[in-house]
């Protein structure tokens, strides 16, 4: 299958000119221009395929969001190439826009004093959406983002829980076959950070939406993507399996296990207690010296067990594991 969005050697660089203080330092600035290049983006290259729901991952400055803005044509980059769904995406900018979807978490796409529903309907003219399309997706989107509430409603009235649903609604309603997500839960609750990943689910599994989504919020990562990708300093570090990621780098893994009685010795060769209350007892191990399989096998042997349940870090503690011990140098 061949990719919709294919990156090689993407580069993004930004002159940040040097300006002088002082009298001598304004004269100075009028007659010189020095400058520190800023390397954004410094020669990240992927494929990401048609129906991929894929993670992209980084610290502040890292680079994302200026890749997301090469890849919607908001920037052209300083070198490489980029094709996506067939366009360059700052060459035929009209065209390409009306085949995307795009949401950011702290801007909207909505007119501030309209109803929700009149947006909607001005988007439908912009996008040339036919009516009868229009009218089966916005009856979709009503119902699965619980949008009848405040269709009404200006958006300036608008809860950010309500103005993210009411931004997912409007950047899908021409059936987008790409979106674009940047924070797209940032600052919401829980349970509606939950209703919009069940709806970012259902376009990408219904609807084959291929999603990028940038994110710092790490749960969202852990219950949406397959695949992820690392940036750091403009370089992409890691580009792969989530299950991957935390193989190789989550650390060390844990063994739950409740006692049918209690035993006054629980050690086990290969494992080291963390946690001990009544007869629950927490094993942390690790996952390149033995198996949680070989660790159950001698629990079994000398104790009797009533359930046991292996642990694996989360994807957070992982993240925060590659960053601070390096384990990926750009």
């Amino acid at each position: 299958m061949s990719a919709i969005i294919t990156v090689s050697n993407l580069q993004k660089y930004f002159k940040v000119y040097h300006h002088h203080r002082g009298i001598i330092g304004s004269v100075r600035n009028l007659f010189t221009h020095e400058y520190t290049l800023i390397h954004a983006v410094d020669g990240i290259s992927f494929d990401i395929r048609p129906g991929e729901l894929v993670g992209y991952l980084g610290p502040n400055g890292a680079g994302k969001s200026t890749t997301i803005k090469m890849l919607t044509g908001l920037l052209v980059p300083t070198g490489g190439d980029l094709l996506v769904n067939g366009f360059v995406p700052w060459r035929s900018r009209q065209e390409y826009v009306s085949r995307i979807g795009a949401v950011f978490g702290q801007r909207t796409t909505l007119w501030w004093d309209l109803p929700v529903i009149e947006s909607l309907e001005l988007l439908q003219h912009i996008y040339h959406i036919p009516p009868d399309r229009f009218d089966e997706n916005l009856a979709e989107f009503r119902q699965i983002l619980e949008l009848d509430p405040f269709l009404n409603t200006p958006v300036r009235s608008l809860s950010l829980g309500q103005r993210m649903r009411a931004d997912f609604c409007a950047a899908l309603l021409h059936n987008p076959a790409l979106l674009f997500l940047d924070e797209p839960t940032i600052g919401l609750d829980v349970v509606a950070k939950e209703r919009i990943r069940q709806f970012i689910l259902h376009v990408n599994r219904e609807h084959g939406t291929t999603i990028l989504l940038t994110t710092h919020d790490l749960s969202d990562v852990e219950k949406l993507c397959d695949r992820v990708m690392i940036i750091d300093k403009g370089r992409l570090l890691f580009d792969g399996a989530l299950e991957a990621l935390k193989s190789q780098f989550g650390g060390k893994r844990e063994l739950v296990v409740d006692f049918a009685e209690s035993y006054s010795d629980l050690t086990i060769p290969g494992a080291t207690i963390t946690r001990s209350e009544g007869l629950r007892t927490v094993y942390q191990f690790d996952r390149n010296t033995v198996t949680a399989s070989e660790l159950i096998s001698r629990l079994s042997t000398r104790f009797r067990l009533h359930d046991l349940a292996v642990r694996e870090p989360d994807i957070e503690t992982t993240i925060r594991r590659i960053y601070e011990e390096k384990l990926l140098e750009p």
